[in-house]
């Protein structure tokens, strides 16, 4: 697997606008313009590699905004690598972000975390003593309960952008991509369809322990039923054999990795004797790649996504306001800024408490519907997307509100 900590730039298209606001069972409140796949993509897995480490000088603080709500925002903009281009690009999203808002009543107290744990604590103790009443980030999951120490002495919440759940809770909250939503929601739009009878075939490693529990809690749940299940490391053809002799009693067959594992498990599966064709392959956002596009075998197959037409249009006013394209994650760091920039014009006192954050109907950003958890966690309203030559093309749009 790529190193999912690693950020990189991903492929962005045209403009369109969205609208941020909290879904209080109404109509969006509007607030401002515009909030998939995590920092690879939009499943990354969580911790399974080093983090990066510091590469330069620690960047100088700076504060974007002169509103009276002071928010930190704690970004490796000094780390090795990728990190720190992944950070530049989420910081121009957050400024972004308040200046597509109609006058916001917040002022960012932005502070590098230079890829460290210890940088990140800094970064916060040293927002939070200059008045922040609000956390934002950092990016990795090994700086996030360093961060959340610091918070928690102030009884500050903390919005994360890490991608491992482990590191969710008390006043901790992910705005990420998890990969459980991407499972939930392909699972459970495959039974709706008709599907009762799952294989699937996952990578040993931490996304794929995730991946597992999630696609058996939910298949359980749908009434459905598990024929196959086998884990693979770099030697494919072993569990391949295994799923293949299963599959004809099989609906569906959920294969969640990233776009080159995919093609070469699918790869795999023919050479085992496997039809793929008679059963629907199900995917996560991770699919969201080039390869799998090109696969002739993965034509027509299903994986959930945002739906992409959010980030084609951020990206396009991200490319006219700074001259190049944004890192997927940037959106993140616009909706979260975003969101507590319309927290803080419409929740008064109560703008970060944690029942405003974890408001059951949730909030509208770029990537669609997203709602916390009490356990810091998140729940996603994502699109069913189908592979097809040219790209992903709808099957199922993304909901419009979160049910009961």
């Amino acid at each position: 697997m790529k190193d999912p900590l690693e950020p990189k730039p991903e492929r962005q298209g045209a403009t369109r606008r969205a609208a941020l606001g909290l879904v209080m069972g109404a109509p969006l409140l509007g607030a401002c313009s515009g909030i998939q796949q995590a920092l690879t993509n939009s499943s990354s897995p969580p911790g399974s590699s080093p983090q990066p480490e510091q590469a330069g000088p620690p960047q100088q603080a700076a504060t974007i905004g002169t509103g009276q709500v002071k928010v930190g925002l704690i970004l490796p903009l000094s780390a090795a690598g990728n990190a720190s281009v992944a950070a530049r690009s989420m910081r121009n999203a957050a400024e972004m972000a308040l200046s597509e808002f109609q006058n916001p009543n917040v002022q960012l107290l932005v502070k590098d975390a230079t890829g460290t744990a210890q940088g990140a604590q800094q970064g916060a103790q040293q927002a939070l003593d200059e008045g922040a009443e609000i956390i934002l980030g950092p990016l990795f999951a090994m700086s996030v309960p360093a961060v959340a120490q610091a918070a928690r002495t102030r009884g500050t919440s903390v919005i994360a952008f890490s991608t491992d759940s482990s590191v969710a809770g008390r006043g901790v909250y992910l705005l990420s991509f998890l990969p459980e939503s991407d499972v939930n929601r392909i699972v459970e739009y495959a039974t709706s369809t008709g599907k009762r009878s799952f294989a699937a075939m996952v990578p040993e490693n931490a996304y794929g322990n995730v991946v597992e529990a999630a696609f058996k809690q939910t298949v359980g749940h749908r009434g459905g039923r598990i024929v196959a299940f086998e884990k693979y490391g770099a030697d494919r053809a072993s569990a391949a054999r295994k799923v293949a002799q299963s599959l004809r009693s099989a609906d569906a067959l959920l294969i969640a990795d990233d776009g080159d594992a995919v093609v070469s498990v699918v790869d795999a599966l023919a050479a085992a004797g496997a039809n793929v064709r008679k059963v629907q392959l199900l995917g996560t956002g991770l699919w969201d790649n080039p390869r799998v596009f090109a696969s002739a075998a993965l034509q027509g197959a299903l994986y959930a996504a945002p739906d992409p037409s959010g980030f084609r249009s951020f990206a396009g006013r991200y490319r006219a306001k700074y001259g190049g394209d944004p890192v997927r994650t940037a959106t993140l760091a616009y909706d979260a800024v975003a969101l507590v920039a319309a927290l803080a014009r419409t929740q008064g006192a109560q703008r970060f408490a944690p029942e405003t954050l974890t408001n059951a109907s949730g909030f509208a950003g770029i990537d669609g519907l997203f709602r916390f958890r009490s356990d810091g966690t998140n729940q996603r309203g994502l699109a069913v997307m189908r592979v097809a030559s040219g790209g992903g093309q709808p099957a199922a749009g993304s909901p419009k509100s979160f049910g009961a």
